[in-house]
């Protein structure tokens, strides 16, 4: 690739990568707000290099992990770094550190170890600075869990186990665009490797998920699908006769396969995973949602809006947006992103007022989400080059909010 890539204007790189990749031009222009049209100019050198938030947003949607890839230019940006966060140094500190002797007193007790990861997975969903705030806490409770998985035994040292992938699983959640992708990645693999030596199914499948999410954000999609698919299999012997807790974490293998298929542009993959979804969102109690996850009937709603984005259906999503009250969304990160997905499909539409206006509450929700999410920042970046003077002053503003150079 680097041979191939040499002396390589950045269009003719972003062709290159995109057709190594398998991606067709209109999967690729869609997941930056772009007509395939637009996109094949950009390539054949007809159109200027598109600015920085443009090549991040066509660099995420190519799974290029390093920007100078497609700009040719040292240093590089990684794309997960981009964001950045106060909490990375302790989260890598806990996650690499090297234990190589442990004491045995005082013994820890693994449902401890399980309600203090639970309570940080509910305090994830709502603080609106989600990053900052399990951040302080996930470090000591993912030592505390890595020294319990040494010193128990049995039964208790698979329980700790499970307790630890759901740590690493939250861990991957905090890193998410604000690490480096190598840091993402341990975080991911330890979440599968504790979920192995666990030996549940509900683990190996909420770990299938985790390093899913981390494929699909790293340009493996075929293997994201394939990976939730065969997790969903795994848990179908029990879809009748475990709990809730199942039923939900099948549901979300179905929603991540219907991000998956459609950001590849399979449509029919996408909406028949995500109507399988639907159908099992109905055999939850009202209201219920994932630990994880938040898999119920108004996390299937609003994945519903970004399997339409990501089809460049931008009509079907704003229906089907109008059709979710925020409220009902037990996260403040996700009803952020119930706004973030609505503002992409209105600016598919190039209706800059409206993409403004949406973005803007969704940063009112949560600012720390959008400042480290590369598709809201993508979006401010574009508002601000291409709105128009109708919203250009206020574009800057919530440039600016969202941390970008204006």
């Amino acid at each position: 690739m680097t041979d191939e890539l040499a002396g390589r204007t950045i269009g003719e790189r972003i062709q290159i990568i995109r057709e190594r990749r398998g991606k067709s031009r209109p999967v690729v222009a869609g997941l930056v707000g772009r007509s395939a049209e637009w996109l094949k100019a950009v390539e054949k050198g007809r159109l200027h290099p598109p600015r920085w938030e443009k090549l991040v947003q066509l660099a995420d949607a190519l799974g290029v992990q390093d920007l100078s890839e497609l700009t040719g230019e040292k240093p590089p940006t990684t794309i997960v770094g981009r964001g950045s966060h106060e909490v990375v140094p302790a989260m890598r500190e806990a996650i690499e550190e090297t234990i190589l002797s442990v004491s045995s007193e005082p013994r820890p007790e693994s449902a401890e170890l399980h309600r203090r990861t639970a309570d940080a997975w509910a305090l994830w969903h709502s603080s609106p600075t989600p990053r900052k705030s399990v951040g302080a806490i996930l470090p000591q409770i993912i030592r505390d869990a890595r020294r319990a998985t040494r010193v128990l035994d049995g039964d208790e040292r698979r329980q700790a186990h499970a307790a630890l992938s759901a740590a690493y699983a939250l861990a991957e959640q905090v890193l998410a665009w604000v690490s480096d992708s190598a840091l993402l990645w341990l975080s991911a693999d330890r979440c599968m490797a504790s979920a192995e030596q666990a030996d549940d199914p509900a683990a190996l499948a909420g770990a299938a998920w985790v390093v899913g999410n981390v494929w699909r954000a790293t340009g493996r999609e075929d293997d994201a699908y394939r990976l939730v698919t065969d997790a969903a299999g795994l848990l179908e012997p029990y879809l009748d006769s475990d709990g809730d807790g199942v039923r939900a974490l099948w549901g979300s293998c179905r929603l991540h396969a219907a991000i998956t298929a459609a950001r590849m542009g399979r449509e029919g993959d996408a909406l028949r995973n995500l109507d399988q979804a639907d159908d099992m969102a109905g055999r939850l109690p009202g209201g219920y949602a994932h630990p994880w996850t938040l898999f119920g009937r108004a996390n299937a709603e609003l994945t519903g809006v970004s399997v339409h984005v990501d089809l460049r259906k931008s009509g079907r999503a704003i229906d089907a947006a109008e059709q979710i009250d925020p409220d009902s969304v037990p996260s403040v990160d996700r009803r952020a992103r119930l706004w973030l997905e609505t503002a992409r499909a209105y600016h598919q539409r190039k209706d800059y007022p409206a993409t403004l206006h949406v973005l803007q509450r969704a940063t009112k929700i949560s600012e720390e989400s959008m400042r480290c999410h590369p598709l809201s920042r993508g979006i401010a970046g574009d508002l601000v080059t291409s709105g128009g003077r109708m919203v250009q002053s206020e574009a800057r503003g919530l440039a600016r909010q969202l941390g970008l150079t204006v």
